[in-house]
């Protein structure tokens, strides 16, 4: 099968946890949805063209940064002892909050999507991008290093393979739950962190005909592993692409 391959850039990043509030936790690296969410913005689709996604990369460091936080109650009356502003009758508080960043990421990203008739459109879209591409928030701009198309084949492993120094990935869990793919390093256990990543969502109309109201029902998820250090043991079969990555598709 055949996909195309991202390799990017971001200097600072936050891919929000949808949990955190007061600080606004970042995944170590994005989620599928927030890919997928990407290709489909790039490529002007209105509705879900359904693919896979492979993403793995790494980062240098976190930092802390601080935003403006707006929070109101509904239906509360504006009460000037309270309330920094008013909106018509209404009191909406102001304060700080601090937002995680993610400083000097590299990702290499995969998108396999599952009408391989699409594979050259979007390549296309992403390799002459009509604005400039952004992951996770709005001001979250990703330098495209090179985008290719390229082949995916699986193949079986004649020696035991290591994942490359300082790098991590998304696995799929049933992966490691086979033991196709071994986490514990020599000399400690360490097993990674378990996340259940959303994929595709659709839109839910909780209001009337006349006066819609939607919100996001998410209608499939995929549980990960992510870890930097793991060994995928001999003549087991795993996907490689023909730079020799591994690709994790999820």
């Amino acid at each position: 099968m055949k996909g195309i391959k991202l390799a990017i850039h971001q200097d600072m990043v936050n891919y929000r946890r949808p949990t955190s509030f007061q600080l606004r936790e970042t995944y170590p690296l994005p989620p599928i949805s927030t890919v997928i969410g990407m290709v489909h913005n790039l490529c002007g689709y209105q509705k879900y063209e359904p693919m896979d996604v492979s993403i793995q990369g790494n980062y240098f460091s976190k930092t802390n940064d601080l935003y403006t936080r707006y929070e109101f109650k509904n239906g509360m009356k504006f009460e000037k002892a309270r309330h920094q502003l008013k909106v018509n009758d209404y009191g909406v508080s102001r304060g700080i909050g601090y937002t995680e960043l993610l400083v000097d990421v590299n990702l290499i990203l995969h998108i396999v999507p599952k009408d391989q008739g699409k594979v050259e459109e979007i390549y296309q879209y992403l390799k002459y991008p009509a604005e400039f591409p952004s992951l996770g928030r709005r001001e979250d701009l990703a330098n495209f290093e090179k985008v290719s198309i390229v082949e995916i084949e699986e193949k079986e492993l004649e020696d035991d393979m290591e994942f490359r120094d300082h790098w991590s990935a998304y696995m799929p869990i049933d992966k490691v739950d086979e033991g196709a793919i071994s986490i514990e390093a020599e000399g400690t256990g360490l097993s990674g962190t378990r996340f259940i990543l959303p994929k595709v969502y659709e839109l839910y109309n909780f209001g009337t005909k006349n006066k819609p109201k939607f919100k996001r029902n998410w209608i499939e998820r995929k549980e990960v592993l992510y870890s930097g250090i793991f060994t995928i043991a001999e003549e087991e079969c795993i996907d490689l692409d023909e730079d020799g990555d591994i690709v994790f598709l999820l």
